[in-house]
């Protein structure tokens, strides 16, 4: 094994790639630069196993992003934790503010140009993309910029809505883009905040469990996340160990976890120690995972990913609830539809027509 972990390898190859890169890439890179050694047959397997584990475990506190099969950025690049998304391998932009210090990502700008240019009016994608070129606020060497700037945004709007939070974003029809936060009254603010309110109450249902309910729940969750063989162990003489199974990732894959499950009012931070008892309950071949419904001390995040010891994945309240809301445990998702009226003229293209006949 070289002198970093998969995961501190595939940060520094991403950093410096500046964009996605496939695991095959990654691997690569980090063998040919000395950063990371396998001994293994397939170190591929075990890069795309510890990245995909990392974003399951941590959710958007993740460095990671994963943009398509088998590949990966990082969500953050500067010490800003300006969230990067892309969609495509060799998509990779930034933005400059003026002082030429500032790093924005494709959805940044689109913050900056509805707030500075659109004056609480929606605006077309395409303008948006040209306004951030023609300022000097987005710099990009992709070909289609417009398509990439609608992607990101159409992708950060679905995700914070099937997660129950409220979108920076609100679409208008034909492309046309808004800032949430303009829209004070209306079905869309009322549908969000009757999702704020779910989650809330959704958090005060799962504190009210009684422990043993609570890691049944937490093992429900982990099987719609791609758990298998999963088990509940007794509630004494476990080491600390609540659930323990095996993650499937990607093609058969397989990663045994031991989870240590802390149902704790919001306040009551998890502290390094019960990371350090964790740790030494986890078995040679496993990966140790703890999941509180309160959050984790700087000691018990830093203890957590230390450089001479296995890691522990860490998944905090807002994580937990988050992923109970995308895989639909205690919640019930109702899609519907959303009718407004087209901004483009109702006869527009009758002359063609008239002209045509």
């Amino acid at each position: 094994m070289g002198k970093n972990s998969a995961i501190e390898a595939a940060i520094r190859i991403l950093k410096n790639a500046k964009g996605a890169l496939h695991v095959s890439d990654i691997t690569k890179r980090m063998q040919d630069d000395g950063l990371w050694l396998s001994e293994g047959k397939t170190p591929e397997k075990t890069v795309s196993a510890r990245i995909s584990a990392d974003i399951k475990s941590r959710g958007d506190q993740s460095i990671f992003v994963r943009v398509a099969p088998q590949t990966f950025s990082l969500r953050e690049m500067d010490a800003a934790n300006s969230e990067r998304d892309s969609t495509e391998q060799d998509v990779h932009a930034t933005a400059i503010s003026q002082s030429g210090h500032e790093n924005l990502t494709f959805t940044d700008c689109a913050q900056r140009v509805l707030e500075e240019i659109g004056d609480k009016k929606p605006l077309h994608y395409r303008e948006i993309t040209d306004i951030a070129i023609k300022k000097g606020w987005l710099v990009t060497h992709g070909k289609t910029p417009e398509s990439t700037m609608s992607a990101l945004v159409n992708a950060e709007i679905r995700r914070h809505q099937t997660r129950g939070k409220r979108p920076r974003f609100a679409k208008h029809g034909r492309g046309f883009i808004g800032l949430s936060r303009w829209m004070g009254r209306g079905l869309e603010f009322q549908i969000e905040q009757h999702n704020m309110q779910v989650r809330k109450d959704l958090q005060e249902r799962v504190l009210a469990l009684k422990p043993m309910e609570f890691e049944k729940l937490v093992a429900d969750l982990l099987v719609e996340m791609g758990f298998d063989n999963l088990e509940v162990t007794q509630l004494s003489g476990d080491g600390g160990i609540d659930i323990r199974g095996t993650l499937v990732v990607g093609e058969g894959f397989r990663i045994k976890m031991a989870v240590q499950v802390k149902k704790w009012q919001p306040g009551s931070n998890v502290r390094r120690p019960i990371v350090q008892q964790m740790r030494g309950s986890v078995g040679v071949h496993e990966r140790g995972l703890i999941i509180t419904t309160s959050d984790f001390s700087p000691g018990a995040v830093e203890e957590a990913e230390p450089l001479d010891k296995p890691p522990i994945a860490l998944m905090n309240g807002e994580q937990l609830l988050t992923l109970l809301m995308e895989y639909g445990i205690g919640v019930v998702s109702r899609p519907s539809v959303l009718f407004e009226i087209d901004k483009e003229p109702l006869l527009a293209g009758s002359e063609q027509l008239e002209s045509g006949a």
